[in-house]
Order: structure tokens, then C-alpha cells, then sequence
């Protein structure tokens, strides 16, 4: 009789970024500016195979609470595509609700171009950036704020145009980038799958000068050290200076001279 005895254990499958990135590298980034025709201002960006539009509206109005004031407003609305996900999500109007999440993101939005924006520079007059998502691959508000912001730079641009406003109230660029440790390593600019199996989920919106707008930051399984934490901004801080330097060729292209410019 043959002594099979036991069998070999199975040698764990190494991780791979479906991409092969290195593991501090961001996905391929595009943004195309004025990709709306009737729009103020819109862009197109891909991340990898996550993909969003945002169009700034220019409205004569301002909130209740702004009336009077000359001061003016930024808000934002977000909405992923039924077909935007692998198995349909239902659009939240048949729901006859906004779901908290799509709250929370467009307010996100709105916190982060309100914060490098000028608001006395356009009067009493909201900009609404309404953020679609046609694809998600992770990262969606990331890209929503990355956008939405060269969005509201090319809107400022239409209004310059026309004398609706004598400069640009853009103070400086904000863009945003996702970070997170998931199979064991700290990842930057994390797509679907290494998110929905990340141990640390982190979303962090920076300006051009490198001052933070927001962190959000979660352990997802179990609490998490300071120390991955520094690390994870690290990597935070060299995605988004990566994608800024994206956001500002294309403005610079369109001749959008914000404040940063002098």
C-alpha cells in the first residue's frame, strides 16, 4: 500500500493590483474639460475604469440665509448610474429618498469647493456641480471633487467672459484621492476590489498648497495604528499632488488664471 501522507500545503497566491501598479502609483488619469455643450463648465474624468461627469449650473439666487449679504454659493449633487455598478442599482428618485451615502458625498463636494473658492468674488449667485457617475471602479467621490473642481474653474471662466465677474474666485485647486491597507499593503488610489476587502478605508481631499480639506478615515475590521496612518496621508499627499498637476494643464490650456496664479 502507498503511503500517500499529507498533502503539501498550498502556497498562498500573491496579490497583484489588477492593473500591475506598483503599489504608490494612482490609475490612469484623464480629464477632458467642457465635455458638456450646454453646461457653464463640465469635465470628464476617468480613473482608471471609474468615470464621472460633473457640469457647473450658474444660477441667479443664493439660499435664504445669504440674501443681502453679496456673498455667493457652491453646492453639489451626486448620483451614480443605475448601470454605473456591475448588477443595476435603482435610481434613488423611484426610492423617492437620497440615500445617506449620496448625502454625505455631495456634501463632501460642496465643503471642498466652497473651502478654495472666494465666495464674495460672484455676488449673490449659486454654482450647483452636479457629479454623475457612469462607471465605478472605487473612488467616485474622489473624482467627483476632482471634477467638480475643474468644472467650477471653467464655469468661473464663461462668467469672466461675459463680465459677470472681473477675475476668477478660485483661490487654489482641491482634488481628492482614496488610500487604504488591503491584502496586508498600503495601497494608493484603490480601485473596487482592493476597497471592498481594504482593512483601512481612507478618502483624502487636498488643496494645491497641501492643506487638508477633509480626512475620512475608518477601521474597517480592526482599529489602527498612528503609524499607518502617517503613512497612509504619505501616500495621499503624493496622489493628489500627482492629479492637481493633471488639473492644472488642463485648466492652464483653457486659460482659466485662478487667484493661486497671481
Amino acid at each position: 500500500m502507498i503511503n500517500k501522507g499529507k498533502a503539501a500545503p498550498q502556497k498562498e497566491k500573491e496579490f497583484r493590483r489588477a492593473d500591475n501598479r506598483p503599489d504608490d502609483e494612482i490609475r490612469r488619469l484623464r480629464i477632458v474639460p467642457d465635455y458638456l455643450d450646454f453646461a457653464d463648465g463640465s469635465a470628464y474624468i476617468e480613473m482608471g475604469m471609474t468615470r464621472v461627469v460633473a457640469a457647473a449650473s450658474v444660477e441667479e439666487r443664493v439660499p435664504p440665509f445669504l440674501k443681502g449679504t453679496g456673498t455667493g454659493w457652491i453646492t453639489a449633487e451626486y448620483a451614480m448610474l443605475p448601470r454605473s455598478t456591475e448588477k443595476r442599482t435603482q435610481r434613488e428618485r423611484t426610492q423617492g429618498r437620497i440615500s445617506g451615502r449620496s448625502q454625505e458625498i455631495q456634501r463632501l463636494i460642496g465643503r471642498a469647493l466652497r473651502a478654495v473658492t472666494d465666495l464674495t468674488g460672484f455676488g449673490e449667485t449659486t454654482i450647483i456641480i452636479d457629479c454623475d457617475v457612469i462607471q465605478a471602479d472605487g473612488g467616485t467621490r474622489s473624482a467627483a471633487v476632482t471634477a467638480g473642481c475643474v468644472a467650477l474653474g471653467l464655469a468661473f471662466k464663461k462668467m469672466l467672459d461675459v463680465h459677470y465677474i472681473d477675475r476668477i474666485p478660485l483661490k487654489h485647486l482641491v482634488a481628492g484621492v482614496s488610500v487604504g491597507l488591503s491584502h496586508g499593503r498600503l495601497l494608493l488610489d484603490l480601485d473596487y476590489s482592493e476597497d471592498s476587502e481594504a482593512d483601512i478605508d481612507m478618502n483624502v481631499v487636498e488643496t494645491d498648497q497641501g492643506e487638508l480639506v477633509e480626512v475620512q478615515a475608518a477601521g474597517e475590521k480592526n482599529p489602527f495604528s498612528r503609524k499607518d496612518f502617517t503613512n497612509l496621508m504619505r501616500l495621499a499627499d503624493k496622489g493628489i499632488a500627482q492629479v492637481i498637476e493633471t488639473q492644472r494643464d488642463v485648466l492652464k490650456k483653457k486659460h482659466v488664471l485662478f487667484m493661486a496664479y497671481g
